[in-house]
């Protein structure tokens, strides 16, 4: 029985080539679409998952309440996780700071500026990231010990043996090789290519007890047993308790968080993680749903489409005996072939887009082909599939009267609403409901991206203060000027488009008690801040310590500040800070965009040379071209800080790399609103080529009638527009609401516009009558002799 159901099966493919393309393709793209997001949306929930302790290793977090909202924040105090192992012995087995790290490499003639992580000698214990060579519990027991990726281990040795070899620091310090590490795999939230013991950060005095410095990662591996919510209870008021004898103590309290959770939970809402990335991968499932269910429906919908002709087929096998359950199984068993054929297919075209998919989403996603659960899963997704495309179809066929077949009474329905309109119908729905999603999501992006930065964003460029460049810093600063290579120069605290530091516990004349508690984001500055970043000086004058001797301590504000601050005359202000230091203001500068482009720009203060410094920007002269101003700054800062090399990046590259989130969620939706136009496309044309072939006989009545070519196509197109201009009703509400929704996340936002709709619905329209239009009009040009000769 079942070789004939094979039998069959085949002769069906064959006898039906057009119908069985169709098919095939569909089920195959549909597949195509849903095993790369299912790819994108198990390396998210995975994150973090592989280590051995993983469900011990919690994550510290500070919670409190700013500018009258509650705030929760992954950073901590350096002092916080040697404190936690001391005073929590029977909670905690192990506890690691983390801090970022980004020093000059030097092996032999080679020199790279590498980014790594500076880290608590238990750290590899805690997680398992894989050591190659070295023995995990010693690799970062030294002052000088260095443990290296596998990447970076053949970027300074090549094929080498890495272990003892010597690596030179910023120039400074001798490393010693005692671990290589399997590179990282990628579904980790750490990015490093080397380790580093915290004990280094000691030696050059980085480390501090300071419980209101929250600047590193602490990660706790609570013993086995013990229960998240107890231990929470424990710690939190530590740091409230360690500061209590100080000037200011503090208000924040401590909790933990499953570190495995982080990653798809770290939105913060009233002091709690309750969103993220989860929000996300939650959407793309749906998609990946709905673009399956469109290609299963396509089949649904062909497969009845051509009922009449396998009417006949039904009938007969009843009459000799069949059961109703035996034609449910062939024609089951049937799509599931089908299923299986483009599953296959499906497998070549993702091994064909897998590259460029992973240039899209940013990731390195593979298909596990050597691993036997990847297999049954695949077989399983290619049997679900089957089932589900197959089960209407059998069980519509399988229902026919063979009285009725057999005497050629028999006629497919054709009533107003049928189960195949509301299908198609559903298709459309989906795909009508991304367009318009597509089409707001581009438009918030240009918006965005038109929205004044506040700043001059044209060759203005920046270097991070490495090596000998604070030393030099005005001898590179006289040199940048002198040789007409820049027309300004200032040191900062960060990147003019970076937030790298922010701050509380500030009063000022007429602060209110609670004011302290307002968050300022912090600049710095030495001089000519205003005229390098071409911001805009509303009040007052920039801060110049070539001018001004006192404006080591000056302070510029932005207009958020100076609102917030209720100051009405804010030139000479004094503001005082937690630690007794003052602050003098001396300019207000109008508001720019130092974070993200969709949200109001928050209140800054912009410190004087008592501050610190970590970048240098330099704004190129204009009468210059780009490469040769570059060439030019190239040679200085080799000249006064030889061995590091010349590292530059440019502003307006930095503040185009914010919209790229958006952007990436913006082609990802186009994209797949596209295969599924495309795949509903095909069952419509597949539709239109069996309606143009079911009524041709009618067709050519109506052309011996006098018919023309224009009323035979309208006849034959305006039901298809019909059904696409019901889905355009259905989907217009939905596609708003959650647009709605999801543009109430920007400040800085464009609203859901008639013309969105408007433009939809003629894509829409146009794209259907494109689709229909072939077949309808290649039957009307038919010759009616060639239909009506049987007559």
């Amino acid at each position: 029985m079942i070789k004939n159901f094979f039998k069959i099966t085949y002769r069906n493919l064959l006898r039906n080539k057009s119908f069985s393309l169709i098919n095939i393709s569909g089920l195959a793209i549909g597949m195509a679409s849903a095993i790369l997001i299912l790819l994108w949306i198990q390396n998210e929930l995975s994150h973090d998952k592989f280590h051995e302790k993983g469900s011990r290793i919690y994550i510290a977090n500070n919670r409190d309440k700013f500018n009258g909202q509650v705030w929760a924040w992954p950073t901590t105090p350096k002092i916080m996780a040697p404190t936690l192992k001391l005073s929590y012995p029977e909670d905690v087995e192990d506890a690691v700071r983390i801090n970022f790290a980004n020093f000059l490499f030097t092996v032999g003639e080679k020199h790279l500026n590498v980014q790594g992580n500076t880290v608590d000698s238990g750290f590899l214990s805690v997680f398992s990231f894989p050591l190659l060579k070295g023995d995990a519990t010693k690799a970062l027991g030294g002052v000088y010990n260095i443990v290296i990726t596998e990447k970076l281990s053949k970027k300074l040795f090549g094929d080498e043996d890495a272990m003892g070899k010597v690596i030179r620091i910023d120039s400074v310090d001798n490393f010693t090789v005692t671990g290589v590490l399997k590179d990282l795999p990628n579904n980790t939230a750490f990015n490093f290519e080397y380790l580093l013991p915290w004990a280094y950060l000691k030696k050059i005095n980085q480390d501090d007890d300071n419980w209101t410095n929250n600047s590193i990662q602490t990660y706790i591996l609570l013993k086995p047993g013990v229960s998240q919510p107890a231990f929470d209870e424990k710690i939190k008021n530590i740091t409230i308790s360690h500061t209590t004898n100080s000037t200011s103590p503090s208000t924040t309290q401590v909790f933990t968080q499953l570190f495995s959770d982080h990653w798809l939970y770290s939105k913060s809402e009233n002091g709690k993680y309750v969103g993220g990335k989860i929000e996300q991968v939650k959407m793309f499932a749906i998609i990946a749903g709905f673009i399956l269910l469109i290609a299963c429906i396509n089949f649904m919908n062909l497969s009845t489409a051509r009922s009449e002709k396998r009417a006949r087929e039904v009938g007969i096998r009843k009459v000799v005996g069949a059961e109703k359950t035996s034609l449910i199984i062939q024609f089951i068993c049937e799509s599931i072939v089908l299923a299986l054929i483009a599953g296959l297919l499906a497998l070549l075209l993702v091994q064909i887009s897998l590259r460029a998919f992973n240039t899209l989403v940013s990731k390195q996603l593979f298909v596990e082909y050597s691993n036997p659960y990847f297999w049954m899963i695949a077989l399983g997704f290619v049997l679900f599939t089957g089932l589900l495309a197959g089960s209407y179809p059998a069980f519509y066929l399988s229902s026919f009267r063979p009285i009725k077949v057999l005497k050629g009474t028999f006629k497919a329905a054709n009533a107003a609403v049928t189960p195949r309109k509301v299908l198609v119908v559903l298709q459309f729905t989906f795909a009508i409901a991304l367009i318009i999603c597509t089409i707001v999501v581009e438009h918030q992006i240009k918006y965005a991206q038109s929205r004044d930065s506040g700043y001059e964003k044209d060759r203005l460029v920046y270097t991070f203060i490495q090596g000998n460049n604070e030393k030099h810093y005005d001898l590179i600063k006289n040199e940048l000027l002198s040789s007409g290579t820049a027309v300004s120069v200032t040191k900062s605290m960060s990147p003019i488009t970076q937030r790298w530091s922010d701050s509380w516990g500030y009063t000022w004349p007429g602060s209110k008690p609670g004011d302290d508690k307002t968050d300022f984001v912090r600049f710095s500055s030495d001089a000519d801040f205003v005229k390098t970043m071409g911001v805009k000086l509303v009040a007052g004058r920039d801060i110049d310590i070539n001018n001004y001797p006192a404006d080591s301590n000056a302070m510029l504000l932005n207009e958020t500040a100076v609102s917030v601050m209720k100051l009405k005359d804010p030139i000479g202000t004094i503001i005082r800070e937690d630690d007794n230091s003052e602050w003098h203001v001396v300019g207000v500068i109008k508001d720019f965009v130092f974070e993200s482009p969709y949200q109001k720009v928050q209140q800054l203060m912009v410190s004087g040379p008592k501050s610190w410094f970590n970048v240098i920007h330099y704004k190129l002269n204009p009468a210059l071209s780009t490469s040769k101003a570059i060439d030019m700054a190239r040679n200085i800062f080799d000249k006064y800080n030889p061995g590091y090399g010349f590292d530059y990046h440019f502003v307006d590259k930095d503040y185009e790399q914010k919209f790229f989130a958006e952007k990436q969620y913006g082609t990802l939706a186009a994209l797949f609103a596209g295969l599924t136009i495309f795949i509903s496309c095909l069952g419509l044309f597949g539709l239109a080529t069996y309606m143009a072939e079911s009524r041709i006989k009618e067709i050519g009545v109506r052309k011996v009638l006098g018919a023309g070519v224009g009323n035979i196509t309208t006849l034959l197109s305006k039901d298809f527009l019909k059904l696409i201009m019901i889905a355009f009703l259905i989907a217009s509400p939905i596609a708003w609401y959650f647009m709605h929704q999801w543009l109430q996340t920007y400040n800085y936002r464009v609203g859901v516009e008639w013309w969105v709709f408007a433009l939809t619905a003629a894509v829409s329209v146009c794209i259907a009558v494109a689709t229909v239009s072939y077949q309808a009009i290649k039957a009307a040009l038919a010759n009616p002799v060639k239909s009506l000769r049987t007559e």
